[in-house]
């Protein structure tokens, strides 16, 4: 039985005085592709900001490859990609190989220099992206599906377990939004990386991803697409005839 690289159990979280995230529990194993769905406000990224640690849960507990929250220390094997708005500056003065290289400062010891595996590492990754002819250009100077590789790239380039993403493809066109997201697969099925990828696009995400959790504020459902689509609970949450809809994939 595949191991759980993360486990939540009867986690809630508040913000100021709303509880946004509520009583949730759920397990991601290793190779899964999971996609974290739900309305507006249903505290998406406020799940997985607290899977991070970067706010605080109310109540339950939350482990990383076995060990709890405030017992992990091998960042180094996640790669994160927050929402692109408020985590990235586009007009901060680094190449694309510049920023790449950031994301192998985690797992560095003082004084964090680069070597010549480094650089292999990197070029791996600017490759597996398509975005090696780029990697010299200025951060402003591409467009948003080359700025989202770029991004991707520095959060793979330390080849981490686990790459969880917050909407990374909100500012792409549809035909790099569907690269991208075809990178994403061929990572997971071909590497092993387990993928947990946050989305609004519920009628999308079955085409690449291979569990399904659907929140609102609360666990609405969490496992297969086919249990999704038998799922009398979620018939009763959505209606059938959007159910349906949202099951064309099969």
């Amino acid at each position: 039985m595949p191991m759980n690289v993360i486990s939540v159990s009867n986690v809630s979280v508040r913000y100021q005085s709303a509880e946004v995230v509520s009583d949730v529990s759920f397990d991601v194993a290793v190779g899964d592709y999971l996609g974290v769905v739900g309305p507006n406000g249903s505290g998406k990224t406020t799940l997985i900001r607290a899977l991070f640690g970067l706010i605080p849960c109310t109540k339950g507990t939350i482990s990383l490859f076995g060990q709890r929250l405030n017992e992990f220390h091998e960042w180094h094997q996640i790669g994160y990609l927050p929402q692109k708005m408020v985590s990235f500056n586009p007009y901060f003065p680094a190449t694309v190989r510049e920023i790449v290289a950031m994301g192998l400062l985690g797992r560095k010891r003082f004084p964090k220099h680069m070597d010549r595996n480094d650089g292999a590492a990197i070029a791996k990754v600017l490759e597996l992206l398509d975005i090696g002819k780029i990697k010299e250009a200025r951060i402003g100077e591409l467009s948003g599906g080359q700025l989202q590789r770029a991004l991707l790239a520095r959060a793979m380039v330390a080849e981490p377990q686990i790459l969880v993403l917050d909407e990374p493809t909100t500012a792409l066109d549809p035909e790099a939004r569907e690269k991208f997201l075809a990178v994403l697969q061929e990572l997971n099925r071909t590497s092993g990386v387990t993928v947990v990828l946050v989305t609004h696009d519920i009628m999308g995400i079955g085409r690449y991803a291979s569990k399904l959790l659907y929140l609102d504020r609360k666990l609405i459902f969490h496992g297969g697409f086919d249990a999704f689509c038998a799922s009398a609970e979620v018939t009763n949450y959505f209606g059938e005839f959007a159910q349906h809809v949202i099951c064309h994939r099969h």
